[in-house]
């Protein structure tokens, strides 16, 4: 970039560095001499030493003249290679700036949408986090950039980019050692160590700051990176890809989708005995870490590792064409509770606030905000701060059936519980009452408690007027949950079945499916058994 201004305050910044170094270097003189003087000292004051108390006092203050000169001498080189690599940083850092030829920053809260053409309505392929770089390639009439970022080309909205001397000033601040990516894809681990649990994924050329080093790691804010698969080097922050259907496959080495149409049990052991400790949804993805002998795969899904019949796995090619036909655009959460608005906006009200991990599909993106699919035709918008959006497959849910208990009224919120968990993946249809064939979320609450001689009405208000109220912290398998919306009217209902989790009838997308209980904040508890 040329900056005649810019060039001029850095070549004084530069001389007032290297200035201080000849002061050091003056200094570093000074200190020599002045050791000289410490060690004649320390030798006169020997040799009178000598003639009280005997040659070892002599030698005594002689080695403690010595010690003083060589840790004078430490200090000062120590001194003048810090103030070298200062300088050095800084040449780095100005470098860094200047390779841009028409910088822009970015300055939208979370990350700002690339999209392939100018306009809300362009396909979003990439995203520009706040405060990231790019090169400002032309602008159009109707307030878009076109830019460069990250090995991205595509359109920006111009409203919240910083250019010209206000971006230079501003980037100054932000040249960070970051660790460049230069595998395909790679893990981010909890610890540093291969064993450690992976956190999240990192793409080729995304950059990450470097908070500390390791033997053989870099730390980042999320975790650790191995250093065999990165470069590091001084930059700004540039714009990530967003992550295409095709992406999902950098998450896998060796991938296998669930082929069953409701839910395949992931057990403790490779044997019908085992203990279910998971099951994986309809189409959901795992890593097939081995086979085993007698037709049963170990798999890891999300954070649950088990084992699976290998009948109802595919892999090869066949998984990677149904991970192409099912991979949607998912909000994944990545903060412990986040507030859900009604608009795109911090004005607006918080109605709910859903939490961490939970997968939402994508219905809308702006910039700064992302509307998400909470329950069928119910939708709320997030700030993209808090969660990674991106393409994704279902994962397996922990989960471990109720076991019949002694006492009747257990026993009973048990076979209410197990009975309804018999048509998971089934459809969801407005307005219906099948278990079978399709029911909305009140009709298949109504039609659970049904097979049991309980009455409930099929409409998710006129159910929350029933039973009796319960606390979240004293609530049972078998308890109904209410949600609302907006405006604080309840529009939903879900079957809480123990370990935090409910069972419901979501969306058309999702069918009847298995959520935490607090996806999103219930409004109402009800105690429907009676006991």
């Amino acid at each position: 970039m040329d900056n005649k201004n810019d060039n001029k305050d850095y070549v004084i910044r530069l001389d007032k560095a290297r200035k201080s170094r000849g002061k050091n270097d003056y200094k570093k003189y000074l200190i020599a001499g002045g050791a000289g003087v410490l060690l004649v000292a320390g030798v006169i004051t020997a040799g009178a030493f000598a003639k009280r108390n005997g040659g070892g006092a002599a030698a005594a203050a002689l080695a403690t003249a010595s010690e003083a000169v060589n840790q004078a001498t430490a200090n000062n080189d120590e001194a003048v290679k810090a103030s070298e690599e200062a300088i050095k940083q800084a040449e780095e850092m100005k470098k860094v700036v200047a390779s841009y030829k028409n910088l822009g920053i970015v300055k939208a809260s979370g990350y700002l949408n690339i999209r392939k053409t100018p306009g809300t309505d362009g396909d979003v392929i990439g995203k520009l986090q706040s405060d990231g770089a790019c090169d400002i390639l032309e602008k159009t009439e109707d307030g878009w950039y076109k830019i460069t970022s990250g090995g991205i080309e595509g359109y920006i909205n111009s409203e919240y980019v910083l250019t010209g001397e206000e971006a230079v000033k501003k980037a100054e601040s932000l040249v960070k050692l970051r660790a460049v990516i230069k595998a395909d894809s790679m893990n981010i681990r909890k610890e540093a160590s291969k064993s450690s649990d992976p956190v999240g994924q990192a793409l080729a050329d995304e950059r990450y700051e470097v908070l500390d080093q390791t033997e053989g790691w870099i730390k980042i804010s999320t975790g650790y990176l191995s250093s065999d698969y990165v470069t590091l080097e001084y930059s700004l922050n540039e714009a990530r890809k967003l992550d295409l259907k095709a992406m999902v496959f950098n998450y896998y080495k060796n991938i296998g989708i669930s082929d069953v149409d409701n839910y395949l049990n992931v057990r403790e052991e490779p044997n019908e005995k085992g203990k279910v400790i998971a099951k994986m949804p309809s189409k959901a993805a795992g890593e097939i870490l081995e086979t085993t002998a007698d037709g049963w795969y170990k798999i890891q899904s999300g954070s649950i590792t088990g084992y699976v019949k290998s009948d109802y796995i595919l892999t090869g090619q066949a998984a990677k064409d149904e991970a192409m036909q099912v991979a949607q655009l998912m909000a994944i959460v990545n903060t412990d509770m986040l507030n859900a608005r009604s608009e795109p906006s911090t004005d607006s009200k918080i109605w709910t606030q859903i939490s961490n991990n939970e997968r939402y599909p994508v219905l809308k993106q702006v910039d700064g905000w992302v509307e998400i699919e909470l329950e069928e035709d119910s939708s709320a918008y997030v700030a993209t701060d808090f969660v990674d959006v991106r393409y994704a497959l279902p994962q397996a849910i922990k989960f471990s059936p109720l076991e019949e208990k002694a006492n009747a009224q257990s026993s009973l919120r048990t076979q209410i519980v197990n009975y309804a968990l018999q048509f998971l993946g089934n459809p969801y249809v407005w307005g219906g009452t099948s278990l079978t064939k399709g029911a909305d979320c009140s009709g298949f609450t109504m039609s659970v408690y049904s097979k049991f001689g309980i009455g409930l009405p099929h409409y998710s208000g006129s159910q929350a007027g029933k039973g009796t109220a319960v606390k979240s912290s004293e609530m049972k398998p078998g308890d109904l949950l209410f949600y609302a919306n907006s405006k604080g009217t309840i529009n939903h209902v879900a079957m809480y079945i123990g370990n935090g989790q409910i069972v419901h009838a979501a969306s058309r997308r999702s069918g009847i499916k298995i959520s935490t209980w607090n996806y999103r904040s219930p409004v109402k508890i009800r105690n429907m058994v009676g006991d």
